[in-house]
């Protein structure tokens, strides 16, 4: 079904967006993830991402048009498919509301003169807002967001707070994510305190100058100034600091496209905007986007050398709370708030458990000459590879000979994937998350090994984007560091199976009708009944059973 895509509201004050470019044209195939177009708010030109894969069939919004937030931006679907009927239906929607307005003004203007004075005095009262002070709201970080949490607040009232400063961390229904502030001056009040829960747009804080009373903003009424003011009534001075903003904004395109001449550096507005901020030369770093293009996700994730262990050094020298001592007999408890991410853990998990027929099927095997070629493998030069990394591989390889277990159920059809991404299951502070793989199957051994390495590090700092943590089609779940020998696990949906993978055991084994000692390891298939039969979960694991004891045939 065709999916609409509306103007995104992509920062707390944005009221309505322009299209700067568009990347996609109509027609062109679309996957999640894809940049759409480029859009410029009322702060900075920003990426905007695809939520939604399939052909790109109407787009609502022009290069260089406006159109307020939740306007028709385009809409995605299947090649061919009818989607006016969409368009009918949202400019019907837009027609009721339009002559609701104007029913609602009609009686309004068929009112007495004193109550429209008094309206009038109660708008005033309401817009008043001192100068310079800015309304900071709960920001809507993912596209299925509708509350947030404050993990920690790095700010305190009354610290100063410069635009671009880190102001909190904030669970999401995905992830934990820093916020940062679009304003400068002094935080004044704190809206939600840490640990406290809220819905999208609350008041979270507010920031001003120094001293300023917001007793009348907390009070309720009073909205942001840059929306109630009109634009006629603009002073010199704030003129001159438009102008001053202005000039300052060409000298920075003018430095930036300078070097873009010299040394062919190409990169989005909002990617030289992150790299201005963060002082990183754009030379230096290596664009992912189309035709080398540098994105905002390259800066981001940009090491130029050892800073950031020493900043991970610093965040992680918490210090662990002295330990109460309970004297024996006494009962004690203590409870603990379920964070974000705890929840939708819960919540998803049980949903998976409760609706998908589960059935489990366990095999051991022989890791004697996986042992071996780990040795030789990690024996060359800038090379590490670990028995989960094999393990991932080996599943890809063989998801694709079984298909049926790299699927989806729907009510209507089972959806078989042909391309493979392997989610692998890694444990965070505050539960679990599954970074994805894409196209494992197509990947090396040391390309899985550093991808796996790089989303686990993104995870356990709580860097690990949405994004990151969609799409897969199957998961490994590893408790072998542990000295788990043998467990099960519930299943990732909307994936049809999960491996557990068990540790490495030495133990006598029977070779050749001789006692020896040998070293096995238990791996156990959680499959959906719905879609994977007995017949074909057994035929998965002995394929896979296959890679991993001969790990030369997954070279070929």
């Amino acid at each position: 079904m065709a999916e609409i895509i509306t103007m995104p509201r992509l920062s707390d004050t944005m009221t309505e967006g322009t299209v700067a470019s568009w990347l996609k044209k109509v027609g062109d195939k679309i996957s999640e993830g894809d940049i759409l177009a480029e859009i410029e708010t009322d702060k900075a030109t920003m990426e905007f991402e695809s939520f939604y894969s399939g052909t790109l069939l109407y787009i609502g919004v022009q290069e260089g048009e406006t159109a307020a937030v939740d306007s028709v931006l385009a809409i995605i679907g299947k090649e061919g498919e009818e989607y006016k009927s969409l368009l009918d239906g949202s400019s019907s929607e837009g027609e009721k509301k339009a002559s609701e307005k104007e029913e609602k003004q009609t009686t309004s203007d068929s009112k007495d003169d004193t109550s429209d004075k008094d309206e009038v005095k109660q708008e005033e009262t309401a817009t008043e807002i001192p100068d310079n002070v800015n309304v900071v709201t709960m920001p809507r970080l993912s596209d299925t967001m509708t509350e947030g949490t404050v993990a920690t607040w790095l700010k305190k009232v009354g610290d100063k707070v410069s635009e671009g400063d880190i102001l909190a961390e904030i669970e999401t229904d995905k992830a934990t994510m820093e916020f940062e502030s679009f304003y400068s001056g002094t935080l004044l009040h704190i809206g939600i305190q840490e640990g406290g829960s809220a819905p999208v747009d609350s008041v979270l804080a507010i920031i001003g100058p120094e001293g300023t009373d917001v007793s009348g903003i907390l009070s309720g009424g009073a909205k942001p100034a840059t929306k109630s003011q009109p634009k006629k009534e603009e002073t010199t001075e704030d003129k001159k600091e438009s102008d001053t903003e202005k000039g300052t904004a060409v000298k920075t395109e003018n430095s930036s496209s300078a070097t873009n001449d010299s040394n062919r550096v190409f990169a989005s507005p909002l990617a030289k905007k992150i790299a201005q901020d963060k002082g990183i030369n754009l030379s230096d770093v290596k664009g992912t986007g189309e035709n080398g293009r540098i994105v905002k996700s390259d800066v981001e994730n940009f090491t130029p050398t050892a800073k950031t262990a020493v900043t991970q050094t610093k965040t992680e020298a918490v210090k662990a709370p002295a330990q109460v001592f309970v004297p024996a007999g006494e009962t004690r408890a203590e409870e603990v708030k379920n964070s974000q991410m705890r929840k939708t853990i819960a919540r998803r998990l049980a949903e998976s458990k409760f609706t998908a027929p589960h059935y489990y099927l366990t095999v051991e095997l022989n890791m004697d000459n996986a042992i071996e070629a780990r040795k030789t493998i990690n024996s060359m030069p800038d090379t590490k590879v670990s028995f989960n990394d094999m393990v991932v591989k080996a599943c890809a390889m063989a998801l694709k000979k079984h298909p049926q277990v790299n699927s989806t159920w729907t009510d209507a059809a089972t959806i078989i994937n042909h391309h493979v991404n392997v989610g692998v299951a890694v444990a965070v502070e505050d539960g679990l998350v599954v970074p994805v793989v894409n196209h494992t199957d197509l990947l090396t051994l040391s390309q899985i090994g550093t991808a796996v390495k790089d989303l686990a590090t993104k995870a356990r700092n709580k860097k690990l984007q949405p994004k990151e943590m969609e799409g897969s089609t199957f998961t490994v779940s590893n408790l072998g560091m542990f000295g788990i020998e043998e467990f099960t696990s519930i299943i990732n949906q909307p994936n049809s199976a999960i491996l557990s993978v068990g540790a490495i055991i030495e133990k006598p084994v029977v070779k050749n009708g001789q006692i020896v000692v040998g070293n096995t390891m238990k791996v156990t298939l959680a499959c959906d009944h719905r879609t994977v039969d007995g017949a074909t979960g057994a035929e998965f694991l002995q394929t896979l059973k296959h890679y991993i004891e001969n790990p030369v045939t997954m070279l070929a």
